[in-house]
């Protein structure tokens, strides 16, 4: 998605039908929804869009909701805005052949789609995730590939994109997309401002996997002790770290603590720590006018090589670049000093 937004705001299109899921509706609502614009968040015009906007919608829990726009709104989206499909509460209910039109017509004209948990079942039966990768809820992971042969399910991933068109699992997953589209097109301050108001994490790492089983007491004070060593590493983010020197500060062998810390996060140290540090370092490119080296130093990256490798390989963009794109006045920013 595109940066560019002096034309006009970016526009988020929910798409509104019998059946979706009011906790994703509100997810949506909350990320896209709220004026922050004192807050530094650019303004973005969220509009629930249906098949007959003159109709309340019914969901669950007594709840209704009312569209504000008619689906041939979508025809007016460029691909700096973005179409999303909520959570659907049964799988197997219909869904409107106008409205899997509307989402066909948004993709072929290169405007990107999303989707919220069992939301991918709408994606799918439309057609657009066939020959592509995708997540749901890991419960009903196997019922999509099962039902969709030509759709690759990865089922222990929190969101997945491909092409344009992105998926995620249940519930918190689907809080995750969302932040991670804002940063997509925003930069990572905007989404870790409207993260920080929701008071959930900006990102979270690893997989579904982590959620499938229940921790038993010790696996909830080995959780504890990682958290700590979290913290740790994220208060100290310029220090080098390895897994032993983690391991050492949670009270673990390395062996015990990897294999502890991959069932708890769904990742490896590793992974997780580099995954931090990138994220610092974009904190640092948006809010700062350190040069290159010094943000690579700060971020724990240790060079500029290194933190260059490090963003082609998650953002498929360069430290440069990204600061080109996502750069924000320093101001008073304490991080700025």
């Amino acid at each position: 998605m595109a940066t560019d937004r002096q034309n006009h705001p970016q526009r988020i299109a929910l798409l509104s039908f019998p059946g979706i899921r009011a906790f994703d509706v509100s997810v949506v609502t909350e990320v896209w929804g709220s004026d922050r614009r004192t807050r530094g968040v650019p303004p973005f015009e969220l509009r629930r869009v249906a098949t007959d906007p003159a109709t309340p919608i019914p969901l669950r829990g007594g709840l209704s909701l009312t569209p504000d726009r008619p689906l041939d709104w979508l025809d007016l989206l460029t691909p700096t805005d973005l179409v999303l499909v909520p959570g659907i509460e049964d799988p197997d209910a219909d869904v409107p052949e106008p409205l899997l039109d509307a989402l066909r017509r948004a993709h072929t004209a290169g405007i990107p789609v999303a989707s919220l948990c069992a939301g991918a079942f709408v994606l799918a039966r439309a057609g657009l995730l066939d020959g592509r990768r995708a997540v749901t809820h890991w419960h009903l992971a196997r019922d999509l590939a099962d039902r969709y042969p030509h759709v690759s399910v990865e089922p222990e991933a929190l969101f997945v994109e491909d092409t344009g068109i992105w998926t995620s699992a249940g519930t918190a997953a689907g809080i995750d997309l969302c932040l991670h589209l804002v940063r997509t097109a925003h930069g990572a301050e905007a989404a870790a401002t409207i993260a920080r108001s929701m008071v959930t994490a900006p990102f979270r790492t690893g997989t579904q996997a982590q959620f499938i089983e229940h921790p038993t007491p010790r696996a909830d004070r080995d959780a504890d002790a990682l958290a700590d060593v979290r913290a740790h590493a994220l208060a100290h983010i310029d220090q080098p770290h390895t897994v032993a020197s983690l391991a050492a500060h949670a009270g673990m062998s390395p062996r015990t603590f990897a294999r502890h810390f991959q069932a708890t996060t769904g990742t490896t140290p590793l992974h997780w720590l580099i995954t931090q540090r990138v994220a610092a370092a974009q904190k640092l490119l948006e809010l700062t006018d350190h040069p290159l080296p010094e943000v690579a130093r700060r971020a724990g990256f240790g060079s500029e090589v290194t933190m260059r490798q490090h963003f082609a390989s998650h953002l498929a963009t360069s430290p440069r670049d990204y600061r080109n794109a996502f750069r924000h006045t320093a101001g008073n920013s304490p991080i700025a000093r």
